[in-house]
């Protein structure tokens, strides 16, 4: 399980251009990256997840991406009871 800060650090790095990348939360990786992927027909080759420490830190992380211009939209059904974590490709 990655921290917050290390986590962002990483996409930082990443997402030089944001417009070019998608951030995202999930509670499960592989039924996301399938709905990208193949229901939605975009391009994941480039995918990365890491696993929060919490649901706070992962909201937190996508809204300051999102802010800084990923696509992407706050919000879901997610469980603070469950692991989360956050992707980007």
């Amino acid at each position: 399980m990655a921290t917050k800060a290390s986590i962002m650090a990483e996409i930082s790095i990443k997402t030089i251009t944001p417009s070019l990348w998608r951030i995202g939360l999930t509670h499960d990786i592989a039924e996301r990256k399938k709905y990208w992927g193949q229901t939605q027909g975009e391009n994941i080759k480039y995918w990365q997840d890491w696993k929060c420490e919490s649901l706070s830190d992962a909201q937190d992380i996508e809204a300051h991406y999102i802010k800084k211009g990923c696509k992407g939209g706050v919000g879901g059904d997610l469980s603070p009871n469950k692991t989360v974590y956050v992707y980007v490709f």
